[in-house]
């Protein structure tokens, strides 16, 4: 093994007692959940937190939505963030952290006290930071809590003609509709309502401001000890799974979220029940991040995991149950069957 090897290796390994400090500095704008730092991915022009994380444990990194972009260490996510060589991004990392890995000038790369002491001060400040972003973060996730128990209370039983209903053909369930006509899907954690799903009548969907969605979910029916539970993604596929099979469905929301929510069912169900991953086929998809999120939380959890089966005919663009399941409709009222 070559020495630029060796040295790569040793500034990963030594990069690891300060994960946290440099994935918030490489990705501010994510947060600590768990054992993994949770942010956007820039490279790709990521548009919200979840798809991408990284292991604080161990170094290993992963985007749920690029099958291509995962890497085992601190080192290799640094030259995937910035474009570099491995050697260049651990030589980048020696000299953030002072570690003395590589030389330079002839000179050990053990920083002096000057640079020790800016580099604690540089710290604090991250450490400062990250503690008022992390009460800022608390602070709004209470009030979105207080908004959407308030909204939920006020809203009237979901009309089954609502034009999202109608268009993805599932009953409203429990589903509730606020005066001005969207859809409010209730999201769950730690046993109460911690954010709203708002479905405007065109199918555009928001979530409350500042409330969780990481780790959160929606639940159709109730689980029922020695059952089995659905998880899926969107309310659509789970309230299909639902309707069509009468088990309890968990959605969550979207694939990013689809392997803490499975750890958390698998935690506070205790095995219970047979836990079954009903992931989305992005097919036309790069990686297909459908199946990669589903799998990988299949995998995680040991639970079983089902892919919507598609017909010869079938076209192309369709990717998850609600899918299929309204094609299957659309064929038998073209053969004059009628609806299921």
């Amino acid at each position: 093994m070559s020495e630029v090897i060796v040295k790569i290796q040793q500034v990963a390994e030594a990069a690891l007692a300060y994960a946290e400090t440099l994935t918030s500095e490489w990705l501010p704008d994510g947060s600590r959940q768990g054992s993994e730092w949770v942010a956007r991915n820039m490279t790709r022009g990521d548009r919200s937190c979840g798809s991408f994380g990284v292991s604080l444990a161990t170094g290993k990194w992963n985007d749920f939505a690029d099958r291509s972009a995962h890497g085992g260490d601190l080192v290799s996510l640094y030259s995937y963030l910035n474009g570099c060589r491995q050697v260049d991004a651990a030589m980048a990392i020696d000299r953030r952290l002072g570690l003395g890995v590589f030389r330079w000038h002839g000179q050990a790369g053990i920083p002096d006290k000057t640079l020790t002491h800016h580099q604690h001060n540089v710290a604090d400040s991250q450490r400062q930071r990250r503690e008022a972003q992390d009460t800022a973060r608390a602070l709004a996730r209470q009030e979105a809590i207080g908004r959407a128990k308030s909204a939920w209370e006020r809203a009237l039983p979901a009309s089954p003609h609502h034009p999202y209903l109608a268009s993805r053909q599932v009953p409203a369930f429990d589903l509730r509709q606020c005066r001005r006509g969207s859809l409010l899907i209730p999201l769950y954690a730690g046993g109460e309502i911690v954010n709203l799903q708002r479905i405007l009548p065109d199918g555009t969907k928001r979530f409350l401001k500042g409330g969780q969605v990481q780790g959160a979910y929606a639940l159709l029916g109730r689980p029922v000890p020695g059952g089995r539970l659905f998880i899926g993604e969107g309310w659509a596929t789970g309230a299909t799974l639902h309707h069509l099979t009468g088990d309890p469905v968990v959605c969550a929301m979207h694939a990013g979220n689809l392997l803490a929510v499975a750890k958390s069912m698998r935690t506070v169900l205790n095995g219970s029940l047979d836990l079954v991953i009903a992931g989305d086929d992005d097919r036309q998809t790069s990686g297909n991040p459908g199946r990669q999120a589903a799998n990988d939380a299949a995998l995680a959890v040991g639970a079983l995991v089902l892919y919507p089966e598609w017909p010869d005919d079938c076209p192309d663009n369709l990717t998850d149950f609600n899918d299929l399941y309204r094609w299957y409709q659309v064929q038998r009222r073209d053969a004059g069957g009628g609806h299921d």
